[in-house]
């Protein structure tokens, strides 16, 4: 019996290779979605799922389940080391979703894997580790491993949606400048003891920044600026002396659901396509995870990508450039603008810090002001 020629490989089953599996499957070509981890993961470092993904979500079925699923956020409330500072309300960023839609990575990844087994059954493929990678004149061939067994593959196109540590762009010879930054942080997510509701707190004190995000199920995310150390061995109840420290907030230590230290890197691909094989998500381009940015541009990546992949595979012309240019912009403006926030966010001395109050206080209280801000914040440039 032949081995079958699919019409696309995915490497990595994250959330940004599943939407790509289901947008694939709407367009009726086959595939396979090939995942390293044989469970999924239960580690949630992004949590935001913004509008414009929102949207693109509608295409195959996906943005009420996980509307259902989440949590919105409808404003965010800034304060400093003495008070209030703004607020920013989100109902002018998009007029279907004027919100932030708050959902943990892995609850997130299973409405996407349930979609994509209704939508394409047996195309998800857990366990199964690309070891290979050639390209031919009869399409790519992929080895992996499966358990220990080899197992070969071919497809006509490949994406890669394989993370930061990307086989594929490896593959592909393809370089991955970029730079870690200086910025560490320290999260956790608890029981939501606070008056916040839906609504997310930026604390700006001196310290460093501390940044609360309600979840689904009355959880709270709590993220806080750790200067450049980097508090791998943290307890909760080290980051709940901070919270309290810094914002005067109690958050119950012993309740603590998830903890986990970071750091931040921003990395970008010179290019996104290379013959046969495409990148897209952190495997093409690594912002900051704070707000799920990352996460959001890699579906927008896929959403852009699946109306050409089905046109190439007609053997009809495609402008991969005018591809690569646009979501290499994105990925540009989302770097900079994460770089911003975390400038805002460092430790500062006091008199840096009262100018730094009054400058986002006279901001956040100019009607002029919050459209701009709600659409920054909600990635409607992407």
């Amino acid at each position: 019996m032949p081995e079958p020629v699919w019409d696309v490989l995915i490497v990595g089953g994250g959330p940004v290779g599943l939407f790509l599996g289901c947008l694939l499957a709407q367009r009726g070509l086959s595939f396979r979605v090939l995942e390293r981890r044989a469970q999924p993961g239960q580690h949630s470092r992004a949590i935001g799922i913004h509008p414009p993904a929102l949207e693109a979500f509608r295409e195959v079925g996906l943005t009420e389940p996980l509307l259902a699923a989440g949590l919105r956020i409808t404003r965010g409330m800034v304060t400093g080391e003495h008070g209030p500072l703004g607020e920013l309300g989100f109902g002018t960023a998009s007029a279907q979703f004027p919100f932030i839609l708050s959902l943990p990575q892995r609850d997130t990844e299973a409405v996407l894997r349930r979609r994509l087994a209704e939508l394409a059954p047996g195309s998800f493929c857990p366990g199964l580790t690309v070891m290979k990678l050639r390209e031919g004149a009869d399409g790519v061939h992929v080895t992996a491993d499966d358990q220990g067994r080899p197992l070969k593959l071919r497809a006509r196109l490949i994406v890669g949606a394989d993370g930061w540590r990307s086989g594929v762009r490896e593959a592909l010879g393809l370089p991955f400048p970029g730079r870690l930054y200086p910025d560490k942080y320290l999260m956790g997510d608890f029981p939501d003891t606070t008056p916040l509701g839906q609504t997310a707190l930026v604390a700006l004190t001196g310290e460093g920044v501390v940044e609360s995000f309600p979840l689904p199920g009355r959880g709270r995310r709590w993220v806080v600026h750790t200067g450049s150390q980097l508090l791998e061995n943290a307890s909760a109840r080290e980051l709940t002396a901070m919270i309290e420290r810094r914002t005067g907030l109690h958050v119950p230590a012993p309740e603590c659901r998830m903890l986990s230290a970071f750091e931040v890197r921003r990395h970008r691909a010179p290019q996104m396509v290379g013959g046969r094989a495409v990148l897209i998500g952190d495997a093409a381009h690594v912002v900051s995870p704070i707000g799920g940015q990352g996460m959001n541009l890699g579906w927008l990546d896929a959403a852009a990508l699946a109306p050409l992949l089905e046109t190439s595979l007609a053997g009809r012309r495609v402008d991969w450039p005018h591809f690569e240019r646009r979501r290499l912009h994105s990925a540009r403006i989302a770097g900079r603008q994460a770089e911003l926030n975390m400038a805002a966010g460092r430790p500062v001395g006091a008199r840096t810090q009262r100018w730094r109050e009054r400058l986002i206080e006279r901001v956040l209280l100019s009607p002029a002001a919050e459209p701009l801000l709600a659409k920054a914040f909600t990635m409607r440039w992407l």
